[in-house]
């Protein structure tokens, strides 16, 4: 159903996965947020680039064209840590860029050979960092389904979170996340706020993030404060 607005239940530090491959671990003490990052802009999508201009660009070759006739119509959230747990440093872009040293962590190990993507990252300073222009497919939602359509990377946004299911999400994290769906709903009408849900609503059983600590009615009432309907 669109629009839902609310988590489901469960518990994953990485991607709220059952999913070996994807999304399990341990957990450990987070990082503060950064100040440089504490007062998120407006924020613009150049749609025929597919860009956000506050975001750091770093493209990962995990993506590919959507299919023909394939219109933008849902924004999906999602929540990862790496190591689990573990906030800051280079590895969720390594990951992204299939640059993951196995050896860092053992945790590595058993994800560096998986081809996975998003398009947006908004740590938890409120840095945003894009992965994949907008108008291509990211390899973000996996078997999914969203009011009656399979495969919704196929007509998807995919925007991670650096959180765990476990501890609240930064306040920066849900000004810059509504900044970034209010740009994304200007720059392609036939996005809409009500059309945001969570990875686990749209993969229930096998996915848990952004995790039953994120707050959707913070969400909803600062996208609404500046996007009335």
């Amino acid at each position: 159903m669109p629009g839902r607005w609310h988590p489901r239940a469960g518990a994953d530090p990485v991607r709220g996965s059952r999913d070996v491959t994807r999304d399990d671990g341990h957990h450990s003490r987070p990082m503060t947020a950064h100040p440089s990052h504490s007062t998120p802009r407006a924020l613009r999508v150049d749609p025929a680039t597919g860009l956000v201009d506050a975001a750091r660009q770093v493209p990962s070759p995990n993506c590919d064209a959507r299919p023909d006739g394939a219109d933008l119509s849902l924004i999906v959230v999602h929540g990862i840590s790496l190591p689990p747990g573990e906030f800051g440093g280079p590895w969720i872009d390594r990951l992204f860029t299939n640059s993951l040293p196995p050896e860092v962590h053992p945790y590595f190990a058993g994800i560096a050979a998986a081809r996975v993507s998003a398009h947006l990252l908004i740590r938890r300073d409120g840095e945003v960092v894009q992965y994949v222009p907008l108008h291509q497919r990211a390899w973000h939602a996996g078997a999914s389904r969203w009011c009656g359509r399979e495969r919704c990377n196929d007509f998807s946004i995919g925007i991670e979170l650096e959180g765990t299911d476990d501890l609240p999400y930064e306040p920066v994290q849900y000004h810059v996340l509504s900044a970034l769906i209010i740009a994304l709903c200007r720059a392609y009408p036939t996005l809409s706020p009500e059309n945001v849900t969570g990875h686990s609503d749209i993969a229930p059983g096998r996915k848990t993030d952004p995790g039953p600590l994120f707050d959707w009615p913070r969400l909803r009432a600062l996208v609404r404060a500046r996007y009335p309907t």
